[in-house]
């Protein structure tokens, strides 16, 4: 059984898990699959908005499909949402994908 596979029965059981659709995310862009990606991705952020580590790869896939709108506006609201739980880290990552891509 393939890690996606694993993956996608573990959420069987556990369909709202945020850590388990962000890693089914994953595999789905190392497959090539960035439709699938961003739609787990932007479920992920719609219901859970705190779950801060889906905001950097939701942009990124938005940037790669060229479209930065939308792109900038994941990465605001994910820099909001860091910045509300202090996670530094997150914040600092995602406003520097904010200004190297408003800066194009």
């Amino acid at each position: 059984m393939s890690r996606k596979e694993k993956l996608q029965q573990m959420l069987k059981d556990t369909p709202q898990d945020s850590f388990l659709q962000h890693a089914l995310a994953m595999e789905y862009i190392s497959e090539g699959n960035d439709t699938a990606a961003i739609a787990i991705f932007e479920a992920i952020l719609n219901r859970e908005p705190s779950y801060t580590g889906s905001y950097y790869q939701l942009g990124k896939l938005l940037e790669k499909k060229e479209d930065y709108a939308a792109a900038l506006n994941w990465y605001k609201k994910g820099m909001e949402s860091a910045g509300k739980d202090g996670n530094r880290k997150a914040y600092n990552e995602l406003r520097s994908a904010y200004e190297e891509l408003a800066d194009d």
